[in-house]
């Protein structure tokens, strides 16, 4: 498992983009802005560093979240694809 630093989130992609694919193999995109996602909080850093103290995170070990899906790092790890964020670049989080 990866382990984020400072105020880096690590992020599971729980919805589509709106992509689909043909059976041919086609991707297929809608025309809605796809640049938002959601995505399940597997961990959090420690929070970022200002003047020796650090801030605390405003998300948590498995809140759902809206973020910006351009601004992430997509790593794959044993087979399973991660996507490391700011948590300045999460938006939302999301409420049941």
């Amino acid at each position: 498992m990866l382990k984020p630093l400072n105020e880096q989130v690590i992020l599971e992609k729980e919805e589509s983009s709106g992509e689909t694919t043909t059976s041919s193999g086609i991707v297929l995109t809608n025309d809605k802005d796809d640049r938002q996602v959601i995505a399940k909080v597997l961990a959090v850093g420690p929070g970022k560093l200002t003047d020796g103290t650090r801030e605390p995170m405003s998300v948590a070990v498995g809140d759902r979240v809206v973020f910006k899906s351009y601004a992430s790092t997509d790593v794959t790890l044993d087979d399973v694809t991660y996507m490391i964020v700011k948590e300045s670049d999460i938006l939302a989080v999301v409420e049941d």
